[in-house]
């Protein structure tokens, strides 16, 4: 996924809705390994993962 997040915004066309497709899953992602982690110290950096996602989803709204 952060492969396809780049070579979207290496390609110069607009990519708005397809980043906010990718964070979304990338919210998906987080919320599977914070609900899976067995271990706080995973759980703590899967919480920060879903904040910075959040800033990410914040970031491609900006750029619809």
């Amino acid at each position: 996924m952060v492969r396809a997040a780049k070579a979207l915004i290496a390609s110069g066309q607009p990519a708005g809705r397809k980043l906010e497709f990718l964070a979304q899953e990338f919210n998906r992602e987080a919320n599977t390994t914070c609900s899976k982690a067995s271990d706080i110290e995973l759980s703590r950096i899967g919480l920060e993962l879903k904040s910075v996602i959040d800033q990410l989803r914040e970031q491609v709204a900006n750029i619809e």
